[in-house]
């Protein structure tokens, strides 16, 4: 099954047969022990119809095939099979085909559509006697699954490009329809190419979705044509910003290699970006001491209960979200790490609160709803963070997602509630932990979630812990999380 590849949801990798380089390992695999080299003239036949984003895809894999060169991880890298891969036979075609009357659409139209709507699933057929091998599907990007797979099948050894593991017999389908990498582009800048690097890699072993948390307290990288002050005051400078064009650039070569991109935009907290150039917009504003009114540093959160500031925010998400309508279906609105003690200290807010006849969870609550209400106006699902369920009065409609992050323990109460799940637990899957502290003085070099989150931890992860047999539709999946409080893209590549 592919279905959290390195997020590990495959724990069923770890008792993989280790001659199998199929990362992550299908549904069902079978395998032989015949050598198959492909043909110096090997072709990729497409089928009728095929739209152009698969095309590409078939060119991208017959440059990979030629180009990566990769030996076998065994001692002499292959000489042992030297003898029977010269006298192997050559498979010179493989055919890719739909299934029965099926008409695939274009990988990127497939590849956004809703969680659960995707059919994913290929069979792969490699005979060992040279004739034409086969990829079938349902889907253009069952078909393009299929091809990632066959791409990894084959080893360099002299000049000589084979398998010594025919025939293949698969049929493969993902477990879980969500299979993500968060990618925090606000602590630190990462540049475009090196983001589209990362989607490579991601579609190299299934990896569906890109959580793209875009901006947060310490920079706001967004360019926004409506807005176009948060960035010229809140970007690092004005080469570490992504353009709207930038932004529909990367959602639509994600969406080309079977990605769909989420993004975010925090709100109403990690939001002290935002008082750059609107100071009136954030309570607590660079307040000190900073660990009283935020959980990183800068302090500072939108004022929640300002009739302007729920139609800024609204007004944000629509200005971001409007012209990529058709180019994904989810966005997150975050709500973690909402401090409380800031708006009962700010002014401001107390004086809205009161002239409104609310409190501070009333406030949340009309605040989410209106900025919620932008979100599905563009054509998306709002997801949120944990604490906006378990935390807080929040009327939420049942198909918000909520990403469980705080602990894998809180998947029980958040399923409870009848809402879905997105496991992106600090305890499994967070790249930062063990990484050192990013704020404070700790000789002792730890960080907020140690120790270091190893693949065989993640790996172990059981994603149905916590929940009940009727439970079991309400997990989605699941994404590793690479904060970059202590990451560039020095580290991170």
């Amino acid at each position: 099954m592919f279905s959290l590849s390195k997020l590990a949801l495959v724990a069923t990798l770890l008792t993989a047969n280790p001659a199998y380089a199929l990362w992550p390992r299908p549904t069902q695999l079978s395998s032989g022990t015949t050598a198959l080299r492909l043909s110096p003239s090997f072709n990729i036949k497409l089928p009728d119809g095929a739209p152009s984003d698969l095309k590409d895809a078939v060119e991208r894999t017959k440059s990979q095939l030629k180009g990566d060169k990769l030996e076998r991880l065994v001692v002499g890298r292959g000489s042992g099979d030297a003898s029977r891969i010269k006298s192997a036979r050559e498979l010179k075609t493989i055919q890719l085909k739909y299934d029965g009357s099926s008409k695939g659409k274009k990988i990127q139209d497939e590849a956004t559509t809703a969680l659960g709507t995707r059919d994913e699933a290929y069979t792969l057929n490699v005979p060992a006697d040279g004739s034409t091998a086969t990829i079938s599907a349902n889907s253009t990007l069952g078909l393009f699954r299929g091809l990632t797979t066959f791409t990894q099948m084959w080893y360099t050894y002299d000049s000589y490009t084979y398998t010594a593991e025919a025939p293949y017999a698969i049929s493969d389908k993902p477990a879980y329809p969500y299979r993500g990498l968060h990618l925090d582009t606000a602590r630190n800048y990462f540049p475009i190419v090196d983001i589209k690097r990362t989607l490579d890699a991601m579609s190299w072993v299934k990896l569906n979705q890109f959580h793209w948390h875009i901006v947060d307290s310490q920079s706001f990288p967004l360019v926004l044509s409506k807005f176009p002050e948060l960035a010229a005051k809140g970007a690092y400078s004005s080469k570490q910003i992504y353009t709207e064009a930038d932004v529909k650039d990367i959602i639509n070569y994600a969406a080309q290699r079977g990605i769909d991109v989420m993004l975010e935009i925090d709100t109403p907290g990690h939001t002290a970006i935002i008082g750059e150039s609107h100071p009136e917009y954030i309570a607590c504003m660079h307040k000190t001491p900073w660990a009283t009114y935020a959980n990183e540093p800068p302090a500072g959160q939108l004022r929640l209960a300002n009739p302007d500031v729920r139609r800024f925010t609204a007004d944000l998400f629509s200005t971001l979200l409007n012209p990529l309508k058709g180019l994904g279906t989810l966005f997150s609105s975050g709500g973690d790490e909402i401090n409380s003690k800031c708006y009962a200290e700010d002014e401001e807010t107390q004086k809205q609160l009161q002239s409104q006849g609310l409190d501070f969870e009333g406030a949340l609550d009309v605040f989410t709803n209106q900025t919620h209400k932008a979100i599905r106006d563009a054509g998306r699902t709002p997801v949120v963070w944990e604490e906006m369920i378990l935390n807080h009065n929040v009327t939420l409609p049942q198909d918000t997602i909520a990403l469980v992050w705080i602990s894998s323990a809180n998947v029980a109460s958040v399923v409870n509630k009848g809402y879905r799940v997105i496991h992106a637990a600090s305890d499994f899957f967070y790249l930062d932990c063990g990484g050192g502290g990013w704020v404070g003085s700790f000789p002792s070099g730890n960080s907020w979630c140690d120790p270091f989150k190893t693949w065989q931890k993640a790996y172990s992860f059981d994603p149905l812990n916590g929940t009940t047999g009727d439970q079991a539709s309400l997990v989605t999946g699941g994404e590793l999380v690479q904060l970059s409080c202590t990451t560039s893209i020095l580290i991170f590549f």
